[in-house]
């Protein structure tokens, strides 16, 4: 139907609000000082989310954009435990997290 908004959609939308308010909020390691999460896509199935993100300074160092992923992948569990708890989801997705390379 026309105007219909996938829960794919929606539900990656939520995971993108959370994902910004636990790196500004919880998250305490200083690998993730300065970044952003651009957008998250979300599998039909909600089982897998690819995290695309950005950073405020040192995008153009490939040192510090492996530190980022690292910091990402260090933190994944506590987003999966935050985001299960907030958005109430019988199963939370698996995060594979992406340099955004796009403005």
């Amino acid at each position: 139907m026309a105007g219909e908004v996938k829960r794919a959609a929606r539900v990656a939308e939520g995971i993108r609000e959370e994902l910004s308010m636990l790196l500004t909020t919880k998250v305490r390691d200083p690998r993730l000082a300065g970044v952003l999460v651009s957008r998250v896509e979300l599998s039909d199935d909600l089982r897998i989310a690819r995290v695309f993100y950005r950073l405020l300074q040192g995008g153009d160092d490939a040192a510090r954009l492996e530190e980022a992923k690292v910091g990402l992948s260090r933190a994944a569990g506590l987003f999966r435990k935050e985001i299960s708890n907030t958005l109430k989801l019988h199963s939370t997705p698996k995060f594979h997290f992406t340099y955004n390379t796009n403005q």
